[in-house]
């Protein structure tokens, strides 16, 4: 099973049940599809980047869960067809393996500490250093 979330953005006038009734939607046809009902989230009203069939404001829902390809284009075709939904997207976050990234390595020369004296540190060390003659 691959894990997905989607986000999508309902009308900002819809009453509490109206939104109750579309997640409950959305969640029997993860579980008609043998999928993995993880989180939902309602992340609020806000606006809108642009209008979108002139709502300024959109009331943001955030879908967790696992599932297959065939859950994906069921979810997304109802989702277009509820006239209540003004956008959707759906995201596949199914873990990828990391590849090896090669460390660097880098020389940093350090200053050398006598004894009795304290290390500089910050400006001063910079100040310090600049300062450094040798005979």
């Amino acid at each position: 099973m691959r894990k997905y979330e989607t986000i999508y953005i309902l009308q900002p006038d819809l009453s509490e049940d109206e939104i109750k009734v579309i997640a409950d939607k959305v969640q029997d046809v993860i579980s008609s599809y043998k999928g993995d009902f993880l989180r939902l989230e309602d992340w609020g009203i806000r606006k809108l980047a642009y209008s979108i069939n002139k709502c300024t404001r959109g009331r943001y829902l955030y879908l967790r869960y696992d599932g297959g390809r065939e859950l994906i284009a069921e979810l997304e075709r109802r989702l277009r067809l509820d006239e209540k939904v003004l956008r959707y997207q759906s995201v596949n976050i199914t873990d990828q393996p990391e590849k090896p990234v090669a460390e660097k390595k880098t020389l940093v020369a350090e200053p050398e500490v006598v004894e009795g004296d304290q290390p500089l540190e910050g400006a001063e060390a910079v100040a310090g250093a600049a300062d450094t003659v040798t005979e």
